[in-house]
């Protein structure tokens, strides 16, 4: 297992191994020395998906792989492709693969985050722009060994076991709809699945997860506000039977997000997440003829 300052934690599965591999990519909470960022780290910090890993922490003793980053996505985002940037963002001539800026870097969200949004405003990271060596370290050094660690989970069940079962774990802030400019949004759900429209996982796969979570009294929305991006959207191919499935969860729903710390859901969350996961075993089990 590697250690909290290296870019990447692995929890392998405990008992027998099922083809289910966990990923938070969004949870790092270990800020590079080398950032140089120029807004408060408590506003940075809103770009957290505070204790995520933490909430499924239990993967492992269902059979699952669990994999999460130490370093914050604001950092470099493991869950967008390497060319998603903006040559305009760096100083100096880009010299890597063809950049193909996307919709999230035209938001200031892609590869490595122009800015961050709270109540609607949104604020610069820097009051510079990145050099292209600043960059591609960043790529070298986190996220190329996030995507390594995910890959080989990945391949390894598919090997193995014939297919794969892959949760993209993430959490929301309230606010989401006003981040997104959205004035005529319905109420935020508790949990967000997304599959990109149907296109990443078996659809039994996806409503499984919602029905046991609407069981447990949670409200649940599918791909509203949220589809999923690059990492269930390379991963998912059902039919190869690799399915792959975002989920996020309503930030007040287990935390404070002012203060970060933990609130009177996170142990309940908690709990339900745990009967969550041996459902999604259960079935697993059943799909992989185990």
């Amino acid at each position: 297992m590697a250690q909290p300052h290296e870019p990447v934690r692995v929890w392998q599965p405990q008992g027998q191994a099922l083809p289910l591999v966990c990923d938070s990519p969004h949870s790092g909470t270990h800020y590079p020395q080398d950032f140089g960022h120029a807004v408060p780290l408590a506003l940075l910090r809103r770009g957290e998906d505070t204790h995520v890993h933490t909430l499924w922490q239990r993967a492992p003793a269902h059979g699952a792989t669990l994999i999460a980053a130490t370093f914050p996505r604001t950092y470099i985002d493991p869950n967008r492709a390497e060319t998603d940037l903006d040559p305009a963002q760096m100083d100096g001539e880009w010299d890597g693969p063809p950049l193909a800026p996307g919709p999230k870097t035209r938001q200031g969200l892609g590869l490595v985050w122009q800015q961050v949004v709270q109540a609607g405003v949104a604020t610069p990271l820097y009051d510079r722009r990145l050099g292209v060596a600043e960059v591609r370290s960043r790529i070298e050094r986190y996220w190329r060994p996030y995507h390594a660690q995910l890959q080989r989970a990945i391949d390894e069940s598919v090997a193995r076991f014939g297919g794969v079962w892959h949760l993209n774990l993430h959490s929301m802030p309230g606010d989401v709809y006003q981040r997104l400019g959205r004035q005529d949004a319905p109420p935020l759900a508790d949990f967000v699945l997304g599959d990109r429209d149907g296109t990443t996982c078996a659809p039994e796969f996806i409503h499984l997860i919602g029905d046991t979570l609407r069981g447990f009294g949670y409200s649940v929305a599918y791909n509203e506000p949220y589809k999923g991006v690059e990492l269930i959207g390379r991963i998912g191919q059902p039919q190869l039977r690799r399915h792959s499935l975002q989920i996020e969860i309503r930030r007040p729903v287990y935390m404070d997000e002012d203060t970060r710390e933990p609130g009177a859901g996170f142990a309940p969350l908690q709990q339900h997440l745990d009967s969550l996961l041996g459902t999604v075993a259960a079935y697993v089990r059943g799909q992989a003829g185990l």
